[in-house]
């Protein structure tokens, strides 16, 4: 099923979450997934699922990749649990429903559980219900649930007049601390939530939601996956800086870096030494502002960083990344040190730049001649960044053009956040890298 709301704040995120938590504890097998280039919410699926929740997107990846990573991660799986992207039918283009959650839902013929904040409505809560239901008739609803209600009477007025067009599954009742909180990137992370946030989201779920009835209604055929694929003996050690200053990465992304031959060696920049024998560095992003002062007390790593960079290693950063690699980051005019291996320092708070954004690649890490579509959403900003070489034209979703992609000898950094499953021939041409220096 596609979790899908009316707009952005109706609650879909911990709906999906106690969705997941409930029909897990039935015993069942369920894979989560994202609509869209979110980072945070997968990491709240995983938690709650127990599977590693996988972005699904109609803007970066074609029709048959989403396709096909849907039927792969749901080979095994009992239930998929969709957590679509702002309101149903927003995506990349108010003329089509191009990265939308509609999009997605029709793709892989998912049935829709439509939320509906019904805190400030009653009978026109069913004109908002109609309205989405006729918009596009190739959607499939399997029902609705109405979030934040005022008591049982406030839900039988909504469903009186709904009528039969549609199932109500389900009226949850407004609980005001069941809210994770949000800051200029999106939600909390998980180990930063109540602890007993899923569990309290999961207990909603089962008292006021007719699972029985959402799984008979939204059941489909199983799609058929490609045969698996034996994973080939690695050739390259890449390592990939993973904790809480750095958790943004598409899994897809280091699923082909995997297949590509490479065995992936997680470390904490905030705590640890760099890992031994690495032929490649590969730092995503995520909240390297929050954790500014511990990582630039941890001189092993980055000290570590930078002779990498000077042996010629193949290092990737993206976003979060790249603000690590540069001299400084400058936090309301603090500077604090950073890696130094750029040419380039960043400083917060600027302006949010956010949007999907096509990469024509004229050099640097990947080589020239690739192309590869991605997303921005930093509240960051740069200094310094004419000296660094360019090797990135980009465009974005609006036809706009710039240079980025900030190139110095095998050092690539970006704001970018690039989804290989877009062109896989990137994590092929990484590992490429990281083996031809391996070798010299």
């Amino acid at each position: 099923m596609v979790v899908a709301g009316t707009h952005s704040g109706v609650g879909k995120t911990t709906i999906t979450l106690g969705l997941l938590a409930a029909l897990r504890r039935r015993g069942l097998v369920v894979q989560p997934f994202k609509v869209g280039p979110d980072f945070i919410d997968p990491l709240h699926h995983t938690r709650a699922a127990g599977r590693r929740s996988r972005n699904l997107d109609g803007w970066m990846l074609t029709p048959e990749v989403n396709r096909q990573s849907f039927a792969r991660h749901t080979a095994d799986a009992d239930v998929a649990v969709v957590e679509g992207v702002m309101g149903l039918h927003d995506g990349s283009d108010s003329r089509s429903d191009q990265g939308s959650a509609a999009e997605m839902a029709k793709l892989l013929k998912l049935p829709v559980l439509l939320v509906v904040d019904a805190s400030a409505m009653a009978r026109s809560a069913a004109a908002l219900i109609h309205g989405f239901v006729s918009f596009d008739p190739q959607v499939r609803f399997a029902g609705v649930i109405l979030n934040r209600v005022g008591g049982e009477g406030h839900a039988d007025l909504i469903r009186e007049a709904v009528g039969d067009a549609i199932p109500i599954l389900g009226a949850l009742p407004w609980v005001p601390d069941l809210v994770v909180p949000e800051r200029h990137l999106g939600l909390y992370l998980p180990h930063e939530a109540q602890s007993a946030y899923v569990e309290q989201a999961a207990n909603l779920i089962e008292a006021h939601i007719d699972l029985d009835e959402l799984l008979a209604t939204s059941r489909i055929d199983r799609s058929p996956a490609a045969p698996e694929v034996a994973p080939p003996a690695a050739r390259v050690r890449i390592g990939v800086a993973r904790d809480e200053a750095f958790c943004f990465y598409y899994e897809d992304n280091l699923d082909l870096l995997a297949g590509a031959g490479a065995e992936l060696v997680e470390f904490s920049p905030i705590r640890d030494q760099l890992p031994s024998d690495l032929d490649g560095l590969y730092v995503g992003g995520g909240y390297p502002e929050l954790h500014a002062e511990a990582l630039a007390g941890n001189t092993g790593a980055k000290t570590g960083i930078r002779e990498l960079a000077a042996a010629g290693t193949p290092i990737y950063a993206e976003c979060g990344g790249l603000m690590y690699l540069g001299d400084h980051l400058r936090l309301d005019d603090r500077p604090h040190a950073m890696c130094g291996v750029l040419p380039l320092s960043t400083w917060m708070p600027a302006g949010l730049h956010l949007g999907y954004v096509e990469v024509a690649m004229t050099g640097g890490l990947f080589g020239a001649g690739q192309t590869a579509r991605g997303h921005i959403f930093h509240h960051s900003d740069l200094d310094g960044a004419a000296q660094a070489e360019r090797v990135y034209v980009v465009k974005s979703a609006r036809g706009e053009e710039s240079d980025e992609g900030f190139a110095k000898d095998n050092v690539l950094g970006s704001y970018i956040h690039l989804n290989f499953a877009s062109n896989p021939a990137l994590a092929r041409a990484f590992v490429d890298a990281c083996e031809a220096h391996r070798g010299s």
